[in-house]
């Protein structure tokens, strides 16, 4: 059995899109002395709404949307890293079908106030139809923005910005995941045991071409 083990390799990789920011984090601040980043999520979706606001009376179905607040975004694309709450950095937007005869107010008040998850925002709740949710949010959209910010010599700020804007967040997950089995695969096939993270594997490891292919191409 330990023979068996020490010849398994392991490659952790956290949640697709997350992990893929914390890399592109990791990245932006190689360049730097000292810097900062903050992360905003743009139309990130979230369809466990759907749980909660089952439990409200009339809901038939729901969904809510994660928005950057603009003010928030310019300020720090300005240079500046001050530390927001959570209800300046961020708003949230609700579709919500409703039974015909619900207490709409009733519901809108339910969610805006629901603690620990809608009441610390600035939050907009939308009837609409189930033609309409049907046709416009059974997609799962996610997107959001890396911005560092920092010196790499006193009095000289840089800024990078890294954006994502995705119809379908659970294609783009299956697709890091298959890059990164097909890095593992290309380890395995050279010897190589143990375990490792995203930070530990090279570009070209993930790529379907070859070393070769990539210098030809983009070299």
């Amino acid at each position: 059995m330990q023979q068996l083990l020490a010849k398994k390799y392991l490659l952790y990789l956290q949640d697709g899109t997350q992990g893929y920011f914390q890399l592109i984090d990791f990245m932006e601040k190689l360049f730097y002395l000292k810097a900062k980043h903050i992360l905003f999520g743009d139309r990130v979706l979230a369809r466990d709404i759907h749980k909660q606001s089952a439990l409200l009376l009339g809901v038939m179905d729901a969904v809510q949307y994660t928005i950057p607040v603009e003010e928030a975004l310019e300020v720090v694309r300005s240079g500046e890293t001050p530390d927001f709450t959570t209800r300046e950095k961020h708003t949230r937007l609700c579709y919500v079908v409703a039974d015909k005869n619900a207490d709409k107010e009733a519901i809108e008040q339910e969610i805006k106030n629901m603690p620990n998850y809608f009441a610390d925002y600035d939050t907009t709740v939308n009837f609409i139809t189930i033609e309409e949710f049907n046709k416009n949010h059974r997609k799962m959209p996610h997107g959001g923005f890396v911005i560092t910010s920092g010196n790499t010599t006193k009095g000289n700020n840089q800024i990078m910005e890294f954006s994502v804007k995705l119809d379908n967040n659970p294609e783009f997950t299956a697709s890091i995941m298959i890059a990164y089995a097909r890095a593992a695969h290309r380890l395995y096939k050279k010897g190589e045991t143990g375990a490792r993270t995203v930070f530990d594997i090279s570009p070209a490891m993930l790529s379907p071409k070859t070393s070769e292919e990539l210098r030809k191409g983009i070299l």
